[in-house]
């Protein structure tokens, strides 16, 4: 029997470091530049819960303007919705509305979705403050959480608490219990989709 696949979309504007963040997740080294990313492109990494292994499909996708009707395609069947905005440009997280309602509007109320406030390592150029955000959570009853690609400690244990989220909303008993969430290497694959 093949693992449960579990699409993870990160979607944000261009330059918020959604790439930077995948490639942590993965195990890569930072970099300090990255091009922006110009193909919506997955990698799939394992979890393991209660010793049940799980494939994480991770999606990078553009946040540049002129692709964001190609972008749409690839939110399709996304398990798992990550919002990445920059903590130092403030404009990516005003955007923040126009992907949620992208979102919202393909996928309706079924995703579980999450906010990162990526770049906590730039904190003295911050542009948008952590209680503004607090707040639009709340207001969006939506999971927040600051991370950092140099440090992607906090980033995983983000992910690993909105998969722990997915699996209970579809009947699997995580946590309190015993239940364990571990990222590994188990299965790790980069593969690119590109646009025609």
């Amino acid at each position: 029997m093949s693992d449960e696949e579990i699409k993870v979309i990160l979607i944000g504007e261009s330059g918020t470091g959604k790439t930077s963040l995948i490639n942590a997740t993965m195990g890569l080294k930072f970099k300090e530049s990255v091009e922006s990313t110009t193909t919506n492109s997955f990698s799939s990494k394992t979890v393991t819960i209660d010793k049940k292994d799980y494939v994480l499909n991770l999606w990078d996708t553009i946040g540049q303007e002129k692709f964001r009707a190609l972008t749409k395609i690839f939110i399709k069947d996304s398990k798992i919705v990550i919002l990445v905005y920059d903590i130092t440009r403030k404009e990516s997280f005003k955007e923040l509305n126009f992907w949620l309602k992208m979102i919202q509007d393909i996928l309706g109320d079924e995703p579980i979705l999450g906010i990162c406030g990526n770049k906590s390592d730039l904190f003295v150029r911050e542009q948008v403050k952590e209680e503004e955000v607090r707040k639009y959570s709340e207001e969006k009853q939506i999971p927040f959480k600051l991370t950092s690609a140099k440090n992607p400690l906090s980033f995983n244990k983000f992910l690993e608490d909105l998969v722990k989220k997915y699996l209970e909303k579809h009947g699997v008993s995580v946590g309190n219990n015993g239940g364990k969430i571990e990222l590994n290497n188990k299965k790790q694959t980069n593969e690119k989709r590109r646009f025609c």
